[in-house]
């Protein structure tokens, strides 16, 4: 069956949420609607519908004049069996002792001395290594292990697949790790994972928004928290990270454009902690940030 998309842009965030809710009204309905800021500093809001039918194109049209969106680009999504897609283009990823891989790479496994295998299998949820994001934060925490930092309780927020709860569940045996997400198709994701590596019982997996929890805020404050996200709620997480943070604590920030960094690194300066360290990759920084 063919999926259609219609997508557009706009500025400011109320009049996006406007067309999505106008959208959601629409015949032939949407199967969904989503609406995100676009992280590049310019303001534009993107808004998506998909459909079973193909949409309506001069109600699109009338849509996008009342709201002061651009044209919808309107498409046909081919049907293509993602996951299996995924398998086949992923290749493993190796971030300092960290090998990230899925079970159709299984035999490439490294089996030395100080390798510490991840097995991440391709899903909805975001984080598999080969992101900029990810592979950053995977390095940063490998330079920090190696440098001697030794975290006695970690927390993974918007953790995704869990890849770095897993990472650090792996090379600190006594620590307290936690990872929460506010999807909660992410925390299912996160718990399979953490399953599939042997590490049940070693990781609490948590539906949270931020750090609103009551058993992040009972574990606090965190000697290590990573954050790998996108620019405005990291920005917005800022003054609770550093809250729970402890003193000689460090966080491993991630999800933002290079063009973001200095904005989220002077919230994070301002909520009390000192930028240690900055890695690009591609389009992406990685920061890394302690609590004096």
């Amino acid at each position: 069956m063919p999926t259609y998309s219609a997508l557009t842009t706009l500025p400011g965030e109320e009049a996006a949420q406007g067309l999505a809710a106008a959208m959601e009204r629409m015949a032939p309905e949407p199967i969904g609607v989503g609406v995100f800021e676009i992280e590049d500093g310019s303001g534009l809001w993107e808004v998506g519908g998909y459909f079973l039918e193909a949409p309506d194109q001069v109600l699109l049209e009338v849509l996008a004049m009342a709201f002061g969106a651009k044209n919808f680009a309107v498409s046909e999504i081919p049907e293509i069996d993602w996951v299996a897609k995924v398998r086949r283009e992923l290749a493993p990823v190796e971030a300092g002792r960290f090998f990230v891989f899925g079970s159709h790479d299984a035999d490439k496994v490294p089996t030395g001395p100080g390798r510490v295998p991840l097995q991440i299998e391709a899903t909805v949820a975001f984080g598999t290594g080969h992101h900029g994001t990810t592979l950053g934060c995977l390095l940063a925490f490998d330079r920090l292990l190696t440098a001697g930092f030794q975290p006695a309780k970690v927390a993974d927020i918007g953790c995704g697949t869990a890849v770095l709860a897993m990472a650090a569940a792996a090379t600190l045996p006594d620590a307290l790790v936690i990872a929460s997400d506010i999807d909660r198709v992410a925390v299912d994701v996160a718990e399979a994972n953490v399953a599939i590596n042997g590490l049940s019982g070693r990781i609490g997996c948590l539906e949270a928004a931020g750090l609103q929890h009551r058993r992040i805020q009972a574990a606090s404050p965190f000697d290590l928290i990573f954050a790998n996200i996108l620019k405005g709620p990291l920005i917005e997480l800022a003054p609770g990270i550093g809250a729970s943070l402890a003193t000689g604590g460090r966080a491993i920030l991630s999800g933002l454009l290079a063009v973001q960094a200095e904005a989220v690194t002077a919230a994070y300066v301002a909520a009390g902690l000192c930028l240690q360290a900055r890695d690009d990759i591609g389009e992406w920084s990685t920061l890394v940030l302690d609590k004096q």
